[in-house]
């Protein structure tokens, strides 16, 4: 379990605050917005009013006794540039900061954020991905160069074995899981026989991966 603030209860900050309650982590949230506050009370473990552009009250909260600290804040970035500089001259040790456009991310790199998330880009990326193909269910991007994907069995692979098939041998990539009405198998082993109404997870190069995927 760990101690988040969480500064900002727009959208994005309730959707995460949602989340971190599912996960059993204590956060105190921050918002200059009454009514943000009070809607949230219910999922978080504390909520405050405050103005995070203030120095004196971001030193009240005790920053350095939090794991981690989220600046969610969406629509007003010279706040969210602020918030995050105050944050880090008040020793938070890790700092997660909401940027909504490729600027913003590099100014709150350059002004103490420890990183930087970019919802915008980084669910329109997903989307392109997921709906670039129907044999596609989810997309995960682990480095620029490898990801993972959730395909359909190809229609070569239907009623063979992993090792009848030497995927990782022909293809280049890694069968890691098998999902069929909504059981995951993790790591299928060798006489594991492929079926037309399961998915797949398999994990790879990007280049190796979209000639498997061509299939």
């Amino acid at each position: 379990m760990k101690s988040v603030l969480l500064i900002g209860l727009g959208r994005f900050g309730r959707h995460m605050a949602m989340k971190f309650q599912e996960l059993h982590h204590e956060v105190l949230a921050i918002d200059s917005d009454e009514q943000r506050v009070n809607d949230a009370l219910d999922l978080v473990t504390n909520a405050q009013i405050g103005d995070s552009t203030n120095e004196q009250f971001i030193a009240s909260l005790g920053v350095r006794n939090f794991d981690l600290c989220v600046v969610a804040i969406g629509d007003d970035f010279q706040s969210s540039l602020e918030t995050t500089a105050l944050l880090k001259e008040q020793g938070a040790p890790f700092v997660l900061a909401r940027a909504s456009r490729e600027v913003h991310a590099k100014f709150l790199l350059r002004n103490g954020a420890d990183e930087v998330i970019y919802p915008e880009k980084q669910m329109a990326n997903w989307a392109a991905v997921r709906y670039s193909g129907d044999h596609i269910f989810d997309y995960v991007q682990l480095t620029p160069d490898h990801s993972i994907y959730e395909t359909a069995v190809p229609e070569s692979f239907v009623g063979k074995t992993v090792v009848e098939l030497a995927v990782r041998q022909k293809y280049r990539v890694n069968i890691l899981a098998t999902k069929r009405d909504g059981v995951l198998e993790p790591l299928p082993g060798p006489n594991h026989c492929f079926a037309a109404d399961e998915t797949i997870f398999i994990l790879g190069g990007n280049k190796d991966l979209q000639k498997f995927l061509n299939l």
